[in-house]
């Protein structure tokens, strides 16, 4: 979910995983991309995506269907590789470890993860699809427009996230409150439990939009780049997926599903 940040991951673990898949006697199926190489899917005529719900509007339930940013640009790799996506929800921990792709849970892992150093010795990133930055959320009208200010004052950061790093590494005199996920520690700013948050500006700007009682009140530039990740050493279909969002940026598309999430867009 959000730039969420990585932990250290013992790799011995990883090893393990992946042994205990080929024990159990799993086996990966193949498609072809449209530039002809060969891919390995955990599912036939399935491209399998981890996420972690709920991140709005990146990816969320609606009418019982996942939904969202993410969904929309893995629906054009799975169209290109002629397969439909099939999404799974699960623990952000096992995604952004690479545990869940090493383990053959998922193909890929499209969470509106930021690439990270860390993150990039457990997995292997697409190329850039989406930029983002960290924001600060509050009531409407609250004086808090600035880490500074907020000192001596609850700040909520979700728990994992490149949001929770900077906040601690910039927040001096700040205390942070963390949650689990991105809609509770929403809710807790809109419900006064905390003075103010900081998540992704994408997500937060769509739901000021949405709650009209909150506003962001500032941005910092941490220059934040999302990834669709891969296992490590999947060559083949990360290429498949920067072919495709390249393709997608040129003729259109990715600007259409862009204005369909984003409609009070901040700079892509």
């Amino acid at each position: 979910m959000s730039a969420r940040t990585a932990l250290p991951r013992v790799t011995v673990v990883a090893a393990v995983a992946a042994l205990a898949v080929s024990a159990t006697g799993c086996t990966s199926t193949k498609t072809t991309g449209s530039g002809g190489s060969e891919i390995s899917l955990v599912k036939a005529g399935k491209l399998t995506t981890c996420t972690h719900l709920p991140y709005e509007p990146f990816q969320f339930r609606k009418d019982n269907k996942v939904v969202g940013f993410d969904v929309d640009i893995v629906d054009l790799v799975a169209k290109d590789l002629k397969v439909t996506q099939e999404i799974v929800d699960t623990p952000f921990e096992g995604i952004q470890t690479g545990e869940d792709l090493n383990a053959s849970k998922c193909d890929v892992a499209a969470a509106g993860m930021t690439i990270t150093a860390v993150r990039e010795q457990n997995l292997d990133f697409s190329g850039p699809y989406f930029d983002a930055t960290q924001a600060l959320i509050t009531k409407k009208g609250s004086p808090y427009t600035s880490l500074a200010s907020l000192k001596g004052k609850k700040l909520g950061v979700q728990q994992g996230t490149t949001g929770e790093t900077y906040a601690k590494k910039n927040g001096t005199g700040v205390e942070t409150v963390q949650f689990e996920d991105v809609a509770l520690l929403l809710t807790a700013v809109k419900t006064g439990q905390v003075d103010a948050g900081i998540n992704d500006n994408g997500v937060l700007y769509e739901y000021v939009r949405k709650n009209p009682d909150t506003a962001v009140t500032a941005e910092f530039d941490t220059g934040e780049k999302y990834g669709i990740g891969v296992r490590t050493g999947n060559k083949a279909l990360r290429e498949e997926i920067d072919k495709v969002v390249k393709a997608a940026r040129a003729d259109g598309r990715y600007d259409a599903i862009y204005k369909k999430w984003f409609p009070a867009a901040p700079k892509k």
